[in-house]
Parts: C-alpha cells; structure tokens; sequence
C-alpha cells in the first residue's frame, strides 16, 4: 500500500506544493523520514499542516508544521 502526505492550509483546505511534487512512500517509517527533513520546504510552499495517508486513507493528521507557540 503507498504512503502519501495530503497538504492543507490551516482551514483544513486541500493545498500543493508543486516544487515538492506528490510523492509516495512503501513504508510509514519513510513517509515520516521524508516529512521530518522537508517540513521547512513545506512551510514555505504555503503548507500548513499535513495528514497522513495510506492508499487513500487517512491514517493521522492533520499534523502542524509550525512550531509551538509559547
């Protein structure tokens, strides 16, 4: 089953980040390794948060990308 990241604003609205492209992932583990060293891309494509996806379906999320405020 692929793995895939679904981009979204903070309003939960669907988003791209073209320069990112669409990307899919055999495992969980390598879909997260990816987020975890793209987040910052992410950001400045205009992303806010993400939900993870297995085949289509969401499996976690949405998940912000931006730090905590404090």
């Amino acid at each position: 089953m692929p793995w895939s990241w679904r981009y979204e604003k903070a309003d939960g609205s669907v988003t791209e980040a073209p320069d990112l492209g669409d990307e899919t992932w055999t495992t969980q583990a390598d879909a997260e390794s990816w987020v975890g060293e793209n987040w910052r891309s992410l950001v400045e494509a205009g992303v806010d948060q993400v939900s993870l996806l297995e085949d289509g379906r969401k499996v976690y999320g949405p998940m912000s990308l931006h730090p905590p405020e404090g």
